[in-house]
């Protein structure tokens, strides 16, 4: 058979493995459904509070009545004229767009955001799951794509960022960063896959800046690609630019108000975002399309050189800001006791301090994986399949490592090896069957999968917690859930002074105001709550007062209050937490005794 023969039957198979693909990923949803369902479909979507899910709520319930498109003011958060938020109305879009659909056929805008709640996080776990599958038969072919659906269906669900509720964009990277990894997989052999591939990861940047890290090392293995190999790679190369450029420019089009054009952002997708993205793709396309520039390995290598260092000009010169720390603007206390206690913020140093079966249940299959990957290395044969999936993998790890955020896309990466893993072991028991491959096989699949990890490092680490540490847990929960909100929500509308995690279900579960939030550009709502909670009755008084608060929230079971209380004992929420109310404050009779205690301001004579 001559290479072109091989290359038409594989482009025949093409359209049928894609229609099993979807099938396996379409059945695996409907039974994550069906698990997710079996607790009861009235608790299904009570997120338990989740503050990015119920504020992405609260954002589109805004968006659907009459708030502008380019207007992401949060007014319900914060001082007075609240603050603006730096998510993406690309999220908002098709969520408002299913609950119109949901609230036209049912006639109810609560069952439509159920119904959004449900199908959101579904699709998209469809999705994520489909694409994993297509990048393991790129990866390890046809025997890879059982095990594919298997483990990956049980990491996507054990990372918790596809569960019924789940309305946050970070299930949206990551579908879209598989997205992108599986299409350039699939590139030599599918035509239109590169240009997608770029568009996909033109949209995960445009979604939220925490993609950047991955966004760039696909942007490198194509140019290194590109390099070595430059008659396969051309290209693959110029349509990922050209997709990668083409898209960000739309985007920042359709999605940044005109009179922002010229206002940098560093942590949403801005002009600094579409000037960097814009002048790596089209020079990554012009790269490629020139002879100039590419006919040999040298002038490749200068010519993508110079635009390395073009890049690194515009943002030394013109946005060195967004050189700085992540979170360097935020006030020196936010960052010390708030955001140092952010879980998702944490770093693998810390989390092995606070929480060591975390570490197990975060990092053990990736690292399992990269074990794998570089023991594959070591016996050579390295493919551009393992450049890719590799690349993007270590990465994941590295900034797993710096914040825990990172292991969602760890884990979800790590499949792919050890679905390839799983393969060969289970090509080998079908070859030589024998009670030592059967075992290995069998190994190969309960090391693959993330919960048994997770189980095995919760029941070695059950016999240290105490029973109130449980206890504490539980009445955290309870104060996130909606039903704690119930007393709250019809009093008359007014600002409630609480800790940070109340934030997102207040204004979520009732019309009123928060001044705190989890959210680092609400800086100056964030500082007064916490002078208010850690200073003394008076100066509290005074700052409630004077920004109107009319309410005060307190969860006892909250780490966040526990911190508070530990760090200023004789401070006004520690005084709450032993039960010493001041007089200026009013307890709400139906909530003594409940999760979440609620106090009123009295008025002033």
């Amino acid at each position: 058979m001559t290479p072109a023969d091989t290359t038409i039957s594989v482009k025949a198979a093409q359209p049928a493995s894609r229609r099993n693909d979807l099938a396996v990923a379409l059945i695996a949803t409907l039974a994550m459904v069906a698990v997710n369902a079996l607790g009861g479909f009235p608790g299904l979507t009570d997120t338990g509070g989740d503050n990015d899910s119920l504020l992405r709520l609260v954002e589109v319930r805004d968006m659907l009545a009459g708030q502008g498109w380019f207007d992401l003011h949060q007014y319900r958060m914060g001082v007075e004229g609240g603050f603006v938020m730096h998510w993406s109305r690309l999220v908002d879009a098709p969520l408002a767009a299913i609950i119109l659909v949901a609230s036209a056929l049912t006639g109810s805008m609560a069952m439509a955001e159920t119904v959004a709640e449900v199908l959101w996080p579904a699709l998209l776990f469809c999705l994520a799951l489909l694409f994993t599958v297509r990048a393991a038969r790129s990866f390890a072919g046809a025997g890879a794509v059982l095990p594919a659906a298997v483990i990956g269906a049980a990491a996507l669900h054990f990372i918790g960022i596809f569960s019924p509720g789940a309305l946050d964009h970070h299930n949206v990277q990551l579908t879209l960063t598989m997205a992108s990894l599986s299409l350039l997989l699939e590139a030599p052999v599918r035509r239109w896959a590169a240009l997608l591939a770029g568009l996909c990861a033109a949209l995960t940047l445009a979604v939220g800046m925490e993609t950047a890290p991955y966004v760039a090392t696909i942007g490198v293995c194509v140019s290194l690609l590109f390099v070595a190999d430059p008659s396969g790679e051309r290209q693959i190369a110029r349509d990922f630019g050209l997709g990668f450029a083409g898209v960000s420019a739309l985007v920042f089009l359709t999605t940044i108000a005109p009179s922002a054009w010229g206002q940098p952002q560093c942590d949403a997708f801005s002009t600094v975002q579409f000037v960097v993205a814009a002048l790596a793709g089209c020079g990554l396309a012009a790269a490629a399309s020139l002879d100039m520039a590419n006919s040999t390995l040298r002038r490749r290598l200068m010519a993508l050189g110079l635009l390395a260092l073009v890049l690194a000009a515009v943002m030394v010169f013109l946005f060195p800001q967004c050189l700085a720390a992540p979170y360097a603007e935020i006030d020196p206390r936010l960052s010390q006791i708030w955001l140092g206690h952010i879980e998702e913020a944490q770093s693998i140093i810390q989390l092995v301090l606070d929480d060591p079966a975390m570490v197990v249940a975060r990092f053990a299959t990736p690292l399992v994986a990269i074990v794998l990957m570089a023991l594959h290395f070591s016996h050579g044969g390295w493919r551009r399949q393992d450049s890719l999936v590799g690349a993007l993998l270590v990465v994941a790890v590295l900034v797993s490592a710096w914040e825990v955020r990172g292991s969602t896309f760890s884990i979800a990466l790590a499949v792919i090896p050890l679905c390839a893993w799983i393969a060969k072991w289970r090509q080998r028991a079908e070859a030589s069957p024998s009670r030592n491959s059967v075992l290995r096989m069998a190994a190969a699949w309960l090391i693959s999968v993330n919960a048994v990890w997770s189980g095995a490092a919760g029941a070695a680490s059950s016999a240290f917690e105490t029973g109130a540490a449980a206890k504490d847990a539980g009445s955290d929960a309870l104060c996130h859930g909606k039903a704690s909100f119930a007393a709250l929500g019809p009093m008359p509308a007014t600002t409630v002074l609480s800790i940070s995690n109340l934030g997102s279900p207040i204004l979520a579960f009732t019309g009123h105001r928060a001044l705190a939030s989890l959210y680092h550009r609400n800086v100056a709502g964030n500082v007064l709550a916490l002078d208010a909670l850690l200073g003394s009755e008076a100066e509290a008084k005074a700052i409630l007062q004077s920004r109107h608060v009319g309410l005060v929230a307190l969860c006892r079971g909250n780490p966040e209050s526990r911190l508070f209380a530990a760090t200023a004992p004789d401070g006004f929420l520690g005084g709450l937490m032993r039960g010493s109310v001041p007089d200026w404050l009013e307890p709400v009779a139906e909530t003594r005794g409940a999760p979440l205690e609620l106090y009123r301001v009295r008025p002033t004579d």
